[in-house]
């Protein structure tokens, strides 16, 4: 595997960790919150992050599709941000060929997911369901580790 396509394996693994910190045990109520007018909810939010690594995966096949998914009910959405994320990562991690410049992968939907992520923790803090603060740099981030079960924190402040 090149350094690139590990790198985009390594930036999945990393949204996965902090996703999942971000949507972990959040109430039942905060997949409805919203702020403002007209505003985009936690879970349209986490549905639009679903739709951009089912995009990217089509992108990395030759085949760009998008599609804006009607979000499901809070656990089922998390269920598929995880579940895209891995189906994108097992696509990197195998021999396929990648349509179009990693790069390009990176500044399109995983950039953007990473963003959105970011949404979803200040959107728990305004909810008044805030996530414990947390030292990225030394956290037990693994390739290929996607799914809801990920490492302990290991320095949270």
């Amino acid at each position: 595997m090149d350094d690139k396509r590990a790198f985009l394996r390594h930036t999945l693994a990393t949204i996965a960790y902090r996703g999942g910190k971000a949507v972990r045990h959040a109430p039942a109520s905060f997949a409805a919150f919203a702020v403002g007018d007209a505003p985009k909810t936690p879970a349209q939010i986490l549905a639009h992050i679903g739709d951009l690594f089912d995009w990217a995966l089509s992108i990395a096949k030759g085949k760009q599709v998008w599609n804006n998914s009607t979000p499901l009910e809070w656990n089922a959405e998390v269920a598929r941000f995880h579940d895209t994320l891995k189906r994108l990562d097992d696509y990197l991690a195998s021999d396929a060929q990648l349509a179009c410049e990693p790069e390009r992968l990176f500044q399109g939907a995983i950039a953007d997911a990473l963003t959105h992520v970011g949404q979803i923790a200040m959107l728990r803090r305004l909810a008044g369901a805030k996530i414990t603060g947390e030292n990225f740099y030394q956290a037990e981030i693994v390739i290929g580790r996607l799914g809801q079960e990920q490492a302990a924190p290991r320095r949270e402040f």
